[in-house]
């Protein structure tokens, strides 16, 4: 199937889960998780309705800027992101969706004051506790919503999480479930901020529809609109 076709597959499966769920279909964004695509694979998306790209890596997302390959759409950051990487991508990016540190928010906050911007954050929550993964514990969550709160030149706008792999999507419901609990009560936490919190980003490939009906607000959706990803280069 081509690109086109499976954008709009994904999205009618988007859109079906949301009407079962109860929820406007037009409340759910999909990222194209663009990760080893080519620029011209992007802009091939970009053209089938895809209005928001999703990069992992910063070694491509900077080539892929220099190429325009995004025009025509939001580009976030969902990958893990190393402190000396910040200042390639504040500004440049509408929203940071993997903060998962204090170390790495003021990083964040630092390199925006430089360049005179407010970038937009998503607080990634490692939600199954795993050790191999990055993401904030869920012990301190609360502790570094509020300090994003009062960081001046980042805005919070909500959570993100990469839930255990497992061989059922309903199997990761529970994890997708506690998710849009932390993000109703951290919302409801937030006081002055409450308004700006309204993004739960979570769901992918394997499970996006199983996302929607628990009430995530953007998926990250690569394989199934790209196929298998071709091997990865290493990461300079």
């Amino acid at each position: 199937m081509s690109v086109e076709e499976n954008v709009k597959l994904v999205r009618a499966k988007i859109d079906a889960a949301a009407k079962e769920a109860g929820r406007d279909p037009g409340e759910v964004t999909l990222v194209a998780a663009t990760k080893v695509q080519t620029s011209e694979t992007i802009r091939e998306a970009i053209a089938a309705g895809i209005t928001v790209c999703g990069e992992n890596r910063v070694q491509e997302l900077t080539a892929h800027l220099e190429d325009n390959a995004y025009e025509g759409a939001e580009v976030h950051f969902i990958g893990h992101l190393q402190t000396n990487k910040v200042k390639y991508i504040v500004g440049r990016v509408d929203l940071i969706q993997s903060v998962d540190s204090p170390r790495l928010l003021e990083a964040i906050a630092a390199q925006a004051a430089k360049v005179g911007v407010t970038q937009d954050i998503l607080l990634e929550v490692n939600i199954g506790d795993e050790e191999s993964k990055g993401g904030c514990p869920v012990g301190e969550l609360r502790d570094l919503a509020r300090q994003a709160a009062q960081t001046p030149h980042v805005r919070l706008l909500g959570l993100m999480c990469i839930p255990p792999v497992v061989d059922d999507p309903v199997e990761a419901r529970p994890y997708f479930e506690k998710m849009r609990k932390l993000f109703v009560d951290i919302k409801q936490e937030m006081g002055d901020n409450e308004t700006d919190m309204k993004y739960l980003s979570m769901g992918m490939s394997g499970d996006f529809e199983e996302a929607v009906r628990c009430g995530a607000t953007h998926v990250r959706v690569g394989t199934a609109l790209f196929g298998a990803r071709p091997p990865m280069h290493p990461q300079k």
